[in-house]
């Protein structure tokens, strides 16, 4: 869950609060519940089925429908990837670095994270990186927002401005993106996770949507307290940009190694989170072994589509600059892929998972009595 704050999330929210104050704060909190009720019905789905999303759609609707789900996928796990390791790259640029440094390290070390390590190794490193995010609260904290401004933005929201529509469109892309959905969902199937483990998981995925959801909505009143509430209109299209907003309330240099570790954090676990993705999604499509916990030997196409996609991304971002200014494109694209994922979502719930839950109720219940 905490993937889901990606870059180009906080890029989002950092030009929401920029533009519009506090005017799109109530739909990080409108937001919480939505995305609680998407990925909690993976983790039914991924505890009750025991199989992947890739999978049990193609299990349940066939090859085609899977095929066509794991394109939609490619295409939001790519823009993902340019958004993470454009990121990263803005860090190494906030810091006098070449952009390429900063990409190579990062992309080194998530092969060496996947390659290395078992799922349980994968998850506890990814949720060390993923706590870097946590550093937007003591930014929001010590922009001293204005509570009056505050609860007024929560009042007002120009629906009839077209770009206010758009970035409504791109904060929703940015907290529903379908690559979480085939992670999540293959993720609980890789644990091995089981009925008596359902309680817990729901648990899990709602304490994880307040905070991710948090960590947004601490980023949008960061900036609408800073360069929102003095110059509205200066861009915030690249990470360098957006750490400058901060600086005269963090100071030089504290203000970029905060603002970058935070960055990193985002970075670095949606990259994890959607690479990996990727990598079981064509797994349970095409039936190569796709588990974190078969040795790359055992299973070499699960990891070759890792590795691929982890490079391909990283070379992108090297070789074409400025990606990050595509950020609220990739979440407007993320929010138009909703309705192909969401409907997958909702029709294998009814057809494949009601039978199996009715027969599972009691005993999760009599479980925990």
């Amino acid at each position: 869950m905490l993937a889901d704050t990606d870059v180009g999330s906080v890029v989002t929210a950092a030009q929401s609060g920029a533009q519009w104050g506090y005017k799109l704060l109530l739909l990080q909190f409108i937001l919480m519940p939505i995305l609680y009720l998407v990925q909690e019905m993976t983790v039914r789905l991924g505890i009750f089925t025991g199989k992947g999303h890739g999978e049990l759609i193609s299990d349940t609707f066939g090859k085609g429908w899977a095929y066509l789900s794991v394109a939609g996928l490619s295409i939001a796990t790519t823009g993902a990837l340019l958004t993470e390791f454009s990121g990263v790259a803005g860090v190494s640029q906030l810091f006098g670095e070449p952009r390429a440094l900063g990409v190579v390290l990062a992309v080194v070390t998530l092969l060496v994270i996947v390659w290395t390590g078992s799922y349980r190794r994968v998850e506890r490193i990814a949720l060390f990186m993923g706590a870097f995010e946590l550093v937007f609260f003591g930014i929001a904290w010590v922009s001293h927002p204005d509570l009056h401004a505050v609860f007024e933005g929560l009042t007002q929201a120009p629906l009839g401005n077209s770009d206010y529509m758009m970035l409504i469109a791109a904060n929703i892309g940015a907290v529903i993106m379908p690559w979480m959905i085939f992670y999540q969902q293959s993720a609980v199937a890789d644990k091995g996770l089981h009925p008596e483990d359902y309680i817990p998981a729901r648990w899990d995925t709602a304490i994880g949507s307040v905070v991710t959801q948090a960590i947004m909505a601490a980023v949008l009143i960061a900036t609408a307290a800073t360069i929102g509430s003095t110059n509205p209109s200066a861009p915030l299209n690249t990470v360098q940009q957006i750490a400058h907003a901060f600086m005269p309330y963090l100071g030089d240099t504290w203000g970029r190694i905060i603002f970058s570790f935070g960055i990193i954090g985002a970075g670095m676990i949606a990259a994890i989170v959607a690479s990996l993705a990727g990598a079981w999604g064509w797994g349970e499509v095409t039936g190569f072994k796709h588990s974190l916990e078969h040795h790359p030997l055992e299973a070499p196409w699960f990891y070759g589509v890792y590795t691929a996609i982890i490079i391909a991304g990283g070379l992108a971002v090297i070789l074409i600059p400025n990606l990050v200014t595509l950020d609220i494109a990739v979440e407007v694209m993320n929010a138009f892929l909703l309705p192909l994922v969401l409907g997958f979502l909702v029709a294998l719930s009814v057809k494949g998972l009601l039978a199996t839950w009715s027969g599972y109720e009691g005993t999760v219940v009599l479980g925990h009595c």
